[in-house]
């Protein structure tokens, strides 16, 4: 059965125009030209998803369109609503997505975005409903997951995770923007790769993009290309991330990192698809799947006024919250072993094995760094050990050497003449560089310096 839509806007030729579309893609759009008309249309037919303007011929406000959204959220809970409103209008849209809208999207629209909107918001209801139904069947096992997709690197079996990667599985197959939050090293990636993996899109490829590492600069350069001749030292073309990406999914890390001038060239491509290549006036579209993380509460980087609020709707029709590893301890000792796999077969070691006392001794960390941190220990372990089973001892002699190290001398302090000044500053560097992931931003203003005046200690030194 085609999916039947409702089509509301008090200007003829804009239904007509839309229904003409959606009826050449197989959905069944019945038109409605006022707010009455709509309800009544609501209450007696079987929907599947309504597509309605935001402004009446009472006003722009928005006043009608915000009325007609309550009202059909009071009737139908469940049904999809896209918006239509002008580019002006972002914030009106935006507060219709607070009332409960699927998406929004802007008038004069783009067809492809149109019809891609469209098609997210079925996928994300008919997923919704699935996880909410009555009879819908218990949690899956992560034998189940692994059969019917790939997580591959996804290492566990606590509740939690089996959980979010349950929702990853519903919500691959769409092309729904998602927003995935936790602490620094729990595996962001991870799920963003098991998204695309487990997409439409697998076969396309999967571009990742560290925000942080990117000054505000070279953004238009690095996320949508250049051409020749474009700045000073532009001696050829080049493809930007965004054209890289065509076709599969762009995976935008360290979101919440970037300036409200990047910001806003970021919203418009997520709005329309299009872009302009540096240098160029010619407008170029782009099918990409957007992915974002972050460790920032984007929510209060809002109230502070350091991230547009219009940017994060667009960004998280989904949110994926990964847990921090230590409210998932029952994967702690998987964790370990499948790294003491993975390090002895690097190093050449034989078959290494942890102890059970070692387990319990992990499990009884609190791993600030999360998996990364967990990673790292096992890794310097299987370094210094000689044995082929890791015992806590092994463990404890390692933190007590790490703790040393990071002491220094008196005071904290390197023992004096064992470096210079300039050793000590780049090593310095180095280690927030480590702390902050490579984001560079937040390097500098641990250091207290401009982040011209880190890149000139980048070249100095030597670093990448």
């Amino acid at each position: 059965m085609k999916p039947t839509i409702l089509l509301v806007d008090d200007d003829a030729s804009v239904t007509a125009s839309l229904g003409l579309l959606l009826k050449r893609h197989g959905y069944l759009p019945i038109p409605a030209a006022s707010q009455e008309e709509a309800l009544e249309v609501v209450r007696g037919r079987e929907l599947d998803l309504v597509l309605q303007d935001m402004n009446f011929s009472r006003g722009t406000t928005g006043e009608e369109g915000m009325e007609l959204l309550a009202a059909i959220r009071r009737l139908r809970p469940g049904l999809p609503v896209v918006l239509i409103t002008a580019w002006g209008s972002i914030q009106l849209a935006v507060d219709g997505i607070k009332a409960g809208a699927a998406d929004f999207i802007t008038k004069p629209w783009n067809n492809a975005q149109l019809l891609q909107s469209v098609e997210t918001a079925l996928s994300l209801a008919a997923a919704r409903a699935g996880e909410t139904g009555e009879d819908r069947p218990a949690p899956a096992s992560r034998e189940e997951l692994d059969r019917h997709g790939d997580f591959r690197g996804l290492i566990g079996t606590d509740p939690r995770l089996l959980k979010l990667l349950e929702l990853v599985a519903r919500v691959a197959p769409t092309d729904a923007s998602v927003l995935i939050t936790g602490e620094s090293g729990t595996g962001k990636e991870l799920i963003a790769e098991a998204l695309h993996g487990n997409s439409r899109r697998r076969d396309r490829p999967f571009v990742k993009v560290n925000l942080g590492g990117i000054s505000s600069t070279l953004f238009e350069s690095e996320m949508f290309g250049h051409v020749r001749g474009a700045f000073t030292d532009a001696r050829a073309d080049r493809k930007g991330r965004f054209e890289m990406a065509d076709g599969g999914t762009i995976f935008l890390d360290e979101i919440g990192e970037i300036d409200l001038n990047a910001q806003v060239k970021l919203l418009r491509v997520l709005q329309d698809r299009s872009y302009e290549v540096l240098g160029s006036s010619t407008t170029r579209t782009v099918d990409v799947r957007v992915v974002s993380a972050t460790n920032r509460d984007l929510g209060e980087e809002v109230a502070r006024g350091r991230f547009r609020e219009d940017l994060l709707y667009r960004l998280n029709l989904i949110a994926l919250r990964l847990p921090p590893l230590r409210e998932r301890r029952g994967d702690i000792a998987p964790l370990a072993r499948h790294f003491l796999e993975v390090c002895a077969r690097t190093y050449r070691r034989a078959r290494l094995d942890l102890t059970s006392r070692a387990e319990d001794w992990l499990q009884a960390q609190s791993w600030p760094g999360n998996i990364r941190q967990l990673r790292q220990t096992i890794e310097r372990a299987v370094l210094v050990l000689d044995g082929e089973r890791l015992d806590v001892a092994d463990l404890r002699a390692l933190a007590e050497l790490e703790s040393r190290d990071t002491r220094g001398g008196a005071g904290g302090l390197p023992t004096p003449g064992s470096m210079t000044l300039d050793e000590m500053e780049k090593a310095m560097i180095v280690a927030c560089l480590g702390h902050y992931e490579g984001n560079v931003t937040r390097v500098a203003e641990a250091l207290g310096l401009s982040r011209a005046a880190l890149y000139r200690r980048f070249e100095k030194y030597g670093l990448a």
